[in-house]
């Protein structure tokens, strides 16, 4: 079998080998510190005694499974925690097409690359449907596209890579639209603290059958090295996940998830409310230089992404090495998102994205 390759590592390892100074605006990999309960429960695991050392449970410490739960409102035996939420997304997707209830996953177009890539390789024919000129979703195109093949509905909010957040009513019609066609809904809400709008509803809010929701604490705790990630799913479903995270992965990293549940435990709003300042000036100050050097763009609600494009300058491979060669600027490649072969992707976080900005204005496109 053929699988997609994501060009993520090709454009990074390009930057790294270029002959000049490069900002990275490739991957989402937060700069700012993680939060210092974190650290110190790595501290004090590595004195633990030699059985602190060994498999944990497999899916999952019971105690960071009962926390998430109780912080999502949901029965802890739904909780698997996952290697990152990218595992997260594989395990919903193999439940969704085990149902034998159609092989087709309608996902949205621009999409994370990873997940059509994920869809082929268990089998699936993912499909690509258009988002709303604002980058929200759709919700009408998914209803033309749904049909009784319709395995999965993937949905990610706040989006990477439009910074599309979705309402309440957004998320209660693709619950509805996923019952209807006995799909299941696949939430990734990865970024959902970092959502700028005060918009943001969980698939969770819903109470449905049809559900599965994934996220992890990469982004929102600046751990993307970590691999802890969870999803939580439907009471029917959630034994043939667990058995199938255990046959690829035995099961997760115990000291990530000591560490993991301190800070849920320890950090309080305020470290995400200043992640989130930090953020907000960032896409202030890139959106205007864009706005100098003449790009369109998606004005992002949420994530931390702006998605761009210049007259004349279409987002190829080939024009995202030239930037890096004669801008000093990485980003990625808008055909890696789908259909959006004119816009590139850039990501906020570097403390230089201001002084990428200026290269960017400067640069004649």
């Amino acid at each position: 079998m053929d699988y997609d390759t994501p060009l993520f590592f090709h454009v990074m390892q390009y930057a790294a080998a270029a002959d000049r100074d490069v900002i990275d605006m490739v991957s989402g990999g937060p700069d700012w510190e993680p939060p210092e309960a974190l650290r110190d429960g790595l501290r004090e695991y590595a004195d633990a005694d030699a059985d602190a050392f060994q498999y944990p449970p497999s899916d999952g410490l019971r105690e960071l499974r009962e926390e998430i739960a109780a912080r999502r409102g949901v029965d802890v035996d739904r909780v698997v925690i996952t290697n990152g939420a990218g595992e997260a997304n594989y395990l919903a997707m193999a439940a969704a097409l085990e149902r034998d209830a159609g092989d087709e996953i309608l996902l949205t177009d621009p999409v994370y690359p990873y997940y059509p890539g994920k869809a082929r390789m268990l089998g699936a024919d993912p499909r690509l449907v258009p988002v709303a000129d604002d980058g929200g979703l759709d919700v009408a195109a998914m209803r033309e596209a749904a049909s009784p093949d319709t395995a999965a509905i993937l949905v990610n909010s706040p989006n990477n890579p439009t910074g599309a957040v979705y309402d309440a009513d957004t998320m209660g019609a693709i619950v509805d639209l996923a019952e209807a066609n006995d799909a299941l809904l696949i939430s990734d809400e990865v970024y959902d603290h970092y959502d700028f709008s005060r918009r943001f509803e969980s698939a969770l809010a819903v109470d449905s059958d049809h559900t599965v929701v994934t996220n992890s604490f990469s982004k929102s705790m600046a751990i993307t090295g970590f691999r802890v990630g969870y999803a939580v799913f439907p009471p029917h479903l959630v034994e043939a996940a667990r058995t199938r995270h255990m046959l690829v992965n035995v099961t997760g990293a115990r000291p990530s998830q000591v560490a993991v549940l301190r800070a849920l435990r320890e950090t309080g709003p305020g470290y995400y409310e200043a992640s989130r300042d930090l953020l907000r000036k960032r896409v202030d100050a890139f959106t205007d230089a864009l706005d100098a050097a003449g790009a369109e763009y998606i004005v992002p609600d949420g994530a931390f992404y702006v998605f761009a494009r210049f007259e004349g300058f279409p987002g190829t491979l080939e024009n995202v090495e030239r930037l890096v060669d004669e801008a000093g600027v990485a980003c990625m490649p808008g055909d890696t998102f789908g259909t959006y072969d004119e816009w590139v992707r850039f990501a906020l976080v570097t403390p230089r994205a201001e002084e990428a900005a200026r290269r960017l204005a400067d640069y004649e496109f």
